[in-house]
């Protein structure tokens, strides 16, 4: 009988492993634009667990192991900030990072009375840009980092289109899902 994959709160027992999982997923993005000194594969432990402090982040669990992750943050303007979305490459391509994404939603709004979600990714990132669309975000500018990588921000409102017919505030992917490069 396999075991299902769940998602809750990261504890502070989980930011190795959430480390450790967010290098893995990371390295084909920075294998795409050339540059592996982005941030998620630059972070120590030490800032991973002050993110985790001052924020909101949740892990997808299969049994012991930390399987997912995202993270988010809400400004004073209600701006909920969604970053460092990851799923483990074996599980990638059935709807883990779409069940983080849809669930770091609701949580922000639940917890840190979100109005509106923002994220970024890289330009090149298709698989990144492609799940963001399918969850109601739409493009709402670019910026050039460098000459190799220019960074795709999208916002969407809360109440706003989710993944299929469930709406955010509802019950509770794709490739290594990085919404920062």
């Amino acid at each position: 009988m396999g075991m299902s994959v769940t998602i809750s709160a990261a504890v502070d027992g989980d930011a190795e492993q959430i480390l450790k999982l967010q290098y893995l997923c990371f390295q084909s993005e920075a294998e795409a634009y050339g540059d592996y000194a982005i941030a998620p594969l630059t972070q120590t432990l030490e800032g991973l667990r002050a993110e985790m402090a001052a924020g909101c982040v949740l892990v997808a669990r299969l049994g012991d192991e930390v399987v997912g992750s995202v993270r988010g943050a809400v400004d004073s303007d209600g701006t909920a900030c969604i970053d460092r979305l990851c799923v483990h490459p074996r599980l990638q391509r059935h709807g883990l990072g779409g069940r983080l994404l849809a669930a770091i939603e609701e949580r922000l709004v639940a917890e840190r009375d979100a109005k509106r979600y923002q994220l970024v990714t890289g330009h090149r990132s298709e698989g990144n840009l492609r799940l963001y669309r399918k969850y109601g975000y739409t493009t709402s500018g670019s910026t050039e980092r460098d000459r190799k990588v220019r960074l795709t921000s999208m916002t969407k409102d809360v109440g706003g289109k989710a993944g299929g017919a469930r709406a955010v505030g509802g019950p509770a992917g794709s490739a290594a899902v990085g919404a920062s490069v």
